[in-house]
């Protein structure tokens, strides 16, 4: 059986991730594996903490003779056991360890001003229908009306 170490693409559309696998070559891409070693996740801003791989496993196959891929070849030179990048990927990891620093809110730019009393000019009118009122109700309406109906049936009735 021919072993391969190649990626194994997870995710969902607009959000690849990637576990690197040990696998049957025959397999296709997506299918049955034989060991996980690591993860690599190209949506991670800091470029050497995208991988994380498990040193032992991969040294372990490279050993039996499995061949890696291309893209994984790559990625076991930077961080594998004798990794270019070990450093440089070991304080990415403790960056993205880090919790986020959040900034304080700035100051808003505009702030409403509360509106000023209004002036008594308003209330006065208001005064002075109320006092018209109480004069309307007094007089009914039909009081100042009934007197002239009762004149005027009181002036046909004589004749």
């Amino acid at each position: 059986m021919a072993v391969r170490i190649r990626m194994k693409m997870m995710g969902r559309k607009h959000r690849p991730f990637f576990r690197i696998c040990a696998v049957d070559s025959r397999n296709p891409r997506d299918g049955s594996v034989i060991e996980e070693l690591g993860t690599y996740d190209p949506l991670v801003p800091d470029v050497d903490a995208r991988v994380l791989l498990n040193t032992e496993r991969v040294s372990y196959w490279l050993g039996v003779g499995a061949k890696p891929s291309v893209n994984v070849n790559v990625l076991i030179k930077k961080y594998g056991a004798q990794g270019t990048h070990l450093e440089a990927q070991k304080a990415a990891r403790e960056r993205l360890a880090l919790p986020k620093v959040v900034p304080p809110a700035p100051e808003p730019v505009f702030i409403p001003q509360p509106k000023p009393a209004e002036a008594p000019r308003a209330e006065a009118p208001r005064a002075e229908a109320k006092a018209e009122e109480p004069a309307a109700a007094t007089n009914g309406g039909t009081q100042t009306e009934a007197p002239a109906a009762e004149q005027a049936v009181t002036e046909a009735a004589p004749e």
